[in-house]
């Protein structure tokens, strides 16, 4: 799998990074070793969780694969800090105090003593951002932080954060910027990307496959065994179950007969091959839908099929 360097950072990670949004809840330790064995055996190195997936089960799974399924410096683990959980409710807090705190825990669950890359998930407007952006410094002086990024900030956010961090030399430079991205989701394109071009950083896409819909799946309702169905996800991904999206699924599902690949693989492929982006990252159910996915590594979109799904599916 092609490696990438993150902007004009030290970091670099493989073009697919591998999600555990679901892992310690929905995916269970063997079924998340499958897919992490699969994933590393495809040439992946760059694992994406975060402090709230599954209240901290995903980083914990991971910790458990830590010296049995890989050996620690062979792997980019990214994990985020920002969203809290206060009695059921999800609370926004990027206080320097609760991040660290929220850093520390982290730590303990992967049972290591550094994350590759540490990320605010969400921008708090409840907080001064110096005081979000000092808890970024602590952790990349202290090591604790190879890298530092940002998830989930609009342009004019991201751009603030980023300038403020290159203000001075002892303030950790932000490698990474992580938003949502597909080709039923390109609003980054109307300021993330140009921000991340412009100021040299990571961009890192979530949700490639539309938070499933580009693989097809819901083009004739909604699978009992999907993510539409659970109660988990069916918020997430009702809002891609519109006409819109429609147009655009089908427009893949031409392509791809024509192609001879899959929805999933020529919607992936769209993402990864992008301009700007560093690495798209995708989650599944299974060790075999991973397989499934990581297949769309053999294949690039020619020109006029990349040129028509962005036509169709521009804002």
């Amino acid at each position: 799998m092609e490696i990438r360097r993150a902007g004009n950072s030290g970091l670099s990670v493989s073009r697919l990074g591998l999600g555990t949004w679901t892992w310690g809840r929905d995916t269970d330790e063997h079924e998340a070793a499958d897919q992490c064995r699969a994933y590393l055996d495809a040439g992946g190195n760059f694992l994406d969780t975060a402090a709230t997936y599954g209240e901290g089960d995903s980083e914990r799974v991971i910790g458990g694969l830590i010296g049995t399924l890989f050996k620690r410096d062979d792997v980019v683990i990214a994990t985020k800090a920002g969203i809290t959980s206060v009695d059921g409710e999800r609370i926004k807090n990027a206080s320097r105090h609760s991040l660290i705190a929220e850093l520390d825990k982290s730590l303990l669950r992967l049972g290591t003593d550094f994350v590759d890359l540490w990320q605010i998930h969400v921008w708090d407007p409840t907080n001064p951002l110096d005081d979000t952006l000092s808890a970024l410094d602590y952790a990349y002086a202290s090591g604790k932080a190879r890298y530092v990024g940002i998830s989930n900030y609009s342009g004019w956010q991201s751009a603030r954060a980023i300038t403020r961090q290159e203000d001075f030399p002892s303030k950790a430079p932000i490698a990474t910027i992580q938003n949502e991205y597909s080709l039923l989701n390109r609003q980054i394109e109307t300021e993330i990307i140009p921000c991340v071009t412009e100021l040299n950083v990571g961009l890192l896409a979530w949700s490639p496959l539309g938070r499933g819909v580009l693989t097809g799946k819901y083009r004739n309702g909604t699978p009992s065994d999907s993510r539409a169905a659970s109660s988990h996800f069916a918020a997430f991904v009702s809002p891609y179950l519109d006409d819109r999206s429609s147009r655009i699924v089908e427009a893949v599902c031409v392509a791809a007969e024509g192609l001879g690949f899959s929805p999933l693989e020529v919607s992936l492929a769209w993402v990864r091959d992008a301009p700007g982006v560093t690495s798209a990252i995708v989650g599944a159910r299974t060790g075999a839908q991973l397989r499934g996915i990581l297949t769309s590594e053999e294949i690039s979109l020619p020109a006029i099929v990349r040129d028509v799904l962005n036509e169709i599916s521009a804002i």
